[in-house]
């Protein structure tokens, strides 16, 4: 039902007073013993679970290769190894992403604002990123989380990976992300992915 101690515990408490019984195939009827232990367990194997995803992501990353989701300007490389095994993770530059990247790169660092760059492609019939349409956050982001075109750095041949973690907000069940501190973070040198010179990286971020 949950792996959450909090949920299973209100959930049961409704349904008690509900008169309603859960019963197990495995368990019979769950009690309160069952609520606190297997609850404790559960939570603590959830723990686990994401230590181990946490480290083999770390690992993954160190080698250069991807920690997750796909940035704008490069396609996914699949194959598979000698042994029979999918390689997860690589990543190969798309070219014509690439040109348009440089190009948004040049317009905003000519001091040309991210909403009149965004109407621009939009006019021109160029398809942002996911095929959506362009916006004005899209391109700016949120430079302290790295968010947003013009800060991604993966742009200029460098992995950053460990910069947000997210919890959930027990009021709403959503996950809210938080910025982890600096030395958290894990950046690997990517030189092969690299789409934009020092220069005109250099140039944006000034402006």
């Amino acid at each position: 039902m949950s792996r959450d101690q909090a949920d299973v515990a209100t959930l049961f408490k409704h349904l008690r007073f509900a008169g309603v019984q859960i019963v197990a195939l495995s368990e019979g009827e769950i009690t309160e013993l069952h609520v606190g232990l297997k609850g404790t367990m559960n939570a603590l194997f959830l723990k686990d679970l994401a230590a181990k995803t946490h480290r083999g992501i770390r690992g993954r990353v160190e080698k250069g290769k991807s920690g997750g989701g796909l940035s704008y300007g490069y396609d996914v490389v699949k194959y598979i190894n000698a042994e029979g095994e999918p390689i997860r993770g690589e990543r190969t530059v798309n070219e014509a992403e690439a040109e348009i990247i440089r190009s948004i790169f040049r317009d905003f660092a000519a001091g040309i604002s991210p909403r009149a760059i965004a109407r621009r492609l939009n006019d021109e019939a160029i398809p942002g990123p996911d095929v959506a349409l362009w916006t004005d956050s899209t391109l700016r982001g949120h430079a302290a989380r790295g968010t947003g075109l013009i800060n991604n750095e993966l742009y200029i041949g460098k992995l950053v990976w460990n910069r947000l973690r997210y919890v959930k907000d027990p009021a709403t069940g959503k996950r809210v992300s938080r910025i982890d501190p600096r030395d958290k973070w894990i950046t690997t040198e990517v030189p092969e992915l690299r789409i934009v010179d020092d220069a005109l990286w250099r140039a944006a971020k000034a402006r």
